[in-house]
């Protein structure tokens, strides 16, 4: 459980247990109760196995992939994968592979729905570049957490120069939203556009490790 489950929830146990004192109708308690349920189940952060492997890429977070696509950066060509994520998915977010943290970059922005695609460059978002090592030594990946139409905070625990493990907690956006996830030209893509991905556990791509691509 994220810790902002238990502040949200027990906030509306209190209003609850207030609405109960003054008005001496359970009634009027329902919805907080319903309210603190909500966000116990929606804050969830349950356990994941991380598959283990040379140059295996997993998703940063639970949801639907909504596009694969080759696109242009000024670092060179990058396959992208787009991943939406529901008021229904865990929004825990975990990293791509193991590494070091090269930059953390925060973009204020708009709150478009995030299916649509203009939402990864304009939306409010963290933008987080890992150097791989270890096993993922030589890789380059980088991931956004993009804010949707209902989220409206993008929570990054990431910084410069910090090594995190693949499938280790690095976030979280509260409420619906996506993940971008921009992985070397040379990944051979293990998910294709309508497959439902789990965070730290869905392997998206296996790339090849050792020259960075």
């Amino acid at each position: 459980m994220v810790r902002d489950g238990y502040i949200y929830a027990l906030s509306l146990l209190v209003v609850a247990a207030a609405l109960v004192w003054f008005t001496g109708a359970w009634a009027w308690a329902s919805l907080p109760l319903l309210l603190a349920a909500f966000f116990l189940w929606f804050f969830r952060d349950p356990h994941r196995a991380i598959p283990a492997g040379n140059g295996v890429i997993v998703s940063p977070g639970d949801g639907l992939v909504t596009e694969t696509a080759s696109i242009s950066t000024p670092e060179g060509p990058r396959q992208r994968i787009s991943i939406f994520l529901s008021v229904f998915n865990v929004h825990v977010n975990r990293a791509p592979i193991s590494g070091t943290v090269s930059s953390v970059h925060y973009q204020k922005g708009q709150y478009l729905n995030a299916m649509n695609p203009a939402s990864a460059e304009r939306n409010e978002q963290s933008i987080v570049t890992l150097h791989g090592t270890g096993a993922d030594a030589g890789l380059e990946v980088t991931f956004k957490q993009i804010a949707g139409l209902l989220a409206r905070r993008v929570v990054c625990r990431c910084t410069k120069g910090q090594q995190v493990e693949r499938g280790e907690r690095v976030g979280l956006i509260k409420f619906g939203s996506r993940v971008d996830v921009l992985l070397p030209a040379s990944a051979e893509l293990r998910v294709k556009v309508g497959d439902r991905v789990k965070g730290g556990a869905t392997v998206l791509a296996v790339a090849p490790t050792g020259e960075r691509r």
